[in-house]
Formats: structure tokens, C-alpha cells, sequence
């Protein structure tokens, strides 16, 4: 069972980082996407994370850490993917400090998303 989990954690990792492929984040540009757009990927690929659940929480990063259960890999994909999108500059930051700490902290160093900041 637990291999099971795993392996669905890890595909839904694969499966983000064709979505930022698809939205045009993975090919050496920086295009800026709107959350519609991010959300129309997410329906395309059956993704089962609900955006407008994860963003309307008080803490994103936990909900998508420990209900969603995100691999690192996965988590740094899908900030990546907000932080291109059209949500509010300030919720942007919030979300990228909140998840370089959780990731340095443990010991996951991102360089994807230390770029950005």
C-alpha cells in the first residue's frame, strides 16, 4: 500500500511538471499565465488539486504539504506554476518564502524557485 502511495505521489509530480510544459513555464520562457489558464491545464489533465481550494486556505503550503501530500519535487513545480500566473504579487511572495523555508529547511535546496526570488 504504501508503495502504491508513492507512486501516486511521484505521478502527480509528473504530471505538474507537464502541465508548466503545456502553460509554456518549462520551454526557456517566463510567460505569464492567468489562473484560468492554470486551471483549464488542470482540468485537461485530470489533476485532482482543486486551486481555488488550495489558494482560499489560511496556510497553501501546509494544505498542499500534508492534505495533498506533494513531494518536494511536486511542491516546487506547482509554486512554480502559481508564481507565473496573474494571483496578487503579495500572495505570490507569501507563497514562494513559505515554501524556499519549508524546503531549506529540509535540506531541499531549490534552486527553480531560489531564482525567482
Amino acid at each position: 500500500m504504501e508503495d502504491f502511495i508513492l507512486r501516486e505521489i511521484d505521478r502527480l509530480g509528473e504530471m505538474l511538471m507537464l502541465i508548466a510544459r503545456r502553460l509554456g513555464l518549462l520551454n526557456g520562457n517566463t510567460a505569464d499565465c492567468s489562473l484560468t489558464d492554470i486551471k483549464e491545464e488542470f482540468d485537461k489533465a485530470e489533476c485532482p488539486i482543486d486551486l481555488d481550494l488550495v489558494l482560499s486556505r489560511d496556510n497553501p503550503l501546509m494544505y498542499l504539504v500534508e492534505e495533498c501530500k506533494l513531494s518536494d519535487h511536486a511542491l516546487e513545480t506547482m509554486i512554480y506554476i502559481i508564481y507565473h500566473s496573474d494571483l496578487d504579487k503579495a500572495k505570490k511572495q507569501t507563497l514562494l518564502y513559505d515554501a524556499l523555508t519549508y524546503l531549506d529547511g529540509k535540506g531541499y535546496f531549490s534552486f527553480l524557485l531560489h531564482s525567482l526570488g
